[in-house]
Order: structure tokens, then C-alpha cells, then sequence
């Protein structure tokens, strides 16, 4: 059935600028599910198709990560219904998320959720994430946090998870996940390795026992500056050619 939708001719059905972001989506579906953020079908990763403010391509409900292909993404408008003929659902929480941050954020063109084991840890505690890491800085320098209401089904949250979301690009869903957003995809999956990793190691060290050493605020409000500095000023562009180069060797197809 995967083989039928990565082989169908939906490359010469849209635009160059609209595969190139299928590519792209893609290549985060499938590094997502290399480095273990994935929870079976669930999740989502979502683009905006350029050129179109209320048209989505997601994830078809029911695939793996690592089987998601470029041909295989489902188009979608505003209110989650598709645009192309499909054999897949879309997951209705996953549009209820998406639809309202793209909404709410013309500028970004990807947002990128997941239910990671560490990520729901810490979006389980109190305090939320800690400035224990040079991994956390990053974040943490614009942080949000949206409380938890069930499994996110209702339009009657998207206000209200706009709203916690503000201006920020990283956003902790209490008891339920981690969420990044981004100009492009590369800016909202570098985001969440970052404050994936961060989540990661805040675990690890509290597993740890002994007391914990805190970074000084102010180095946080200089997290953005520093950021600048250590990329170079290229941002998600540093690391990104070199995961698209990683997946060439180990899951090509993603570009099918």
C-alpha cells in the first residue's frame, strides 16, 4: 500500500516549491523516527504549502515515520479536509494543534510535535524545564507553556493555545509533550533536538540523585546572541545539509 503512494505521480501534480517542502517535511518525518521521537502513528510535523496560507501537508494517519515519503503527505485545508485524493485519515488532533499555531503565526511554516518519554517527563513536572544545561539555555531563553485540557480535539483550545504559544518558538504541552515551530523545517527541527536533548539530560541528571547546579539568568538572556555566535549566523542551516546527507545514505526513498 506505501509502495502504491510513494510511486504515485504526485510530483508532477504540484509545484517545485511545493515538493521541495514535501522533501523537506519528509526528511523530518523519517529523522524523527531515527533518532526515537516517534509513538507509532501518532505525532505530527506540519508545512505550510508555499504560496497557500491555508494549505497543510501532514502526516497521512496510520503511516509510521519511517515510512513517510514526500509523495505520501496529505494536503489539507484550513479545516483539515484534503486536498488530493488520499487512501489515509488525517489525525484530528493533529490538525486542531497545527491549524491554530499556523493560523495565529502566518511566518511559520512548520510546526513540529511529539509524546517523547523524557519530553512528557518534564512536561509533567512542576517547574517544567530547568536551567541545568547548556542544552536548556537555548529554550529556555523564550519558553512557553500550555496546560494540559485532554487530547487536543476542540477548536474551543486553539485561543487559548495560541495564546501560551505567543511570540515563542518552543512550547512545553503540559502532560502531554513537547512542541517547536519554525520559518522553515529545518528551523522547527533543530529547535526540538534542542529542547529534546535538553529534556533528556534534565532526566538523566535528577535520576542522578545529588543536588543540582542552576546557570545564572543572565547567561539565558544572552542564549539568543550566543546561539548566533556558535552557528556561525546560519542557524538551522549549520546542521541541517548535513541530516539530509545522513538520510541520503540511510533512507533515500524519503525523497520518493
Amino acid at each position: 500500500m506505501h509502495n502504491d503512494i510513494a510511486a504515485s505521480p504526485v510530483r508532477s501534480q504540484v509545484t517545485a516549491e511545493e515538493w521541495q517542502v514535501r522533501t523537506e517535511l519528509a526528511a523530518a518525518y523519517r529523522l524523527v523516527a531515527h533518532f526515537g521521537w516517534d509513538d507509532l502513528i501518532f505525532t505530527h510535523i506540519s508545512a505550510r504549502v508555499p504560496g497557500h496560507d491555508d494549505q497543510f501537508l501532514i502526516n497521512p494517519y496510520g503511516m509510521l515515520f519511517e515510512e513517510i515519503t514526500a509523495s505520501s503527505l496529505v494536503k489539507v485545508d484550513h479545516e483539515g479536509v484534503p486536498l488530493m485524493e488520499t487512501e489515509y485519515d488525517v489525525n484530528p488532533a493533529g490538525f486542531v494543534i497545527h491549524s491554530a499555531i499556523h493560523e495565529a503565526r502566518p511566518e511559520v511554516q512548520c510546526v513540529l510535535h511529539t509524546h517523547t518519554p523524557h519530553g512528557v517527563a518534564v512536561s509533567a513536572q512542576e517547574e517544567g524545564l530547568l536551567p541545568i544545561s547548556q542544552q536548556s539555555i537555548f529554550p529556555l531563553a523564550r519558553l512557553a507553556y500550555h496546560d494540559y485540557e485532554g487530547v487536543a480535539l476542540h477548536d474551543e483550545e486553539k485561543p487559548r493555545l495560541v495564546a501560551d504559544l505567543g511570540r515563542s518558538n518552543q512550547l512545553i504541552l503540559r502532560n502531554h509533550g513537547l512542541l517547536t515551530c519554525g520559518r522553515s523545517v529545518a528551523d522547527a527541527f533543530m529547535a526540538m533536538y534542542t529542547l529534546e536533548r535538553a529534556c533528556q539530560i534534565q532526566i538523566l541528571a535528577q535520576a542522578g540523585g545529588a543536588r543540582l547546579s542552576m546557570i545564572p539568568a543572565s547567561i539565558i538572556a544572552d542564549a539568543a546572541n550566543q546561539s548566533r555566535q556558535v552557528t556561525k549566523g546560519k542557524g538551522s542551516g549549520l546542521a541541517w545539509p548535513s541530516l539530509l546527507r545522513k538520510l541520503d545514505r540511510i533512507a533515500p526513498d524519503y525523497k520518493n
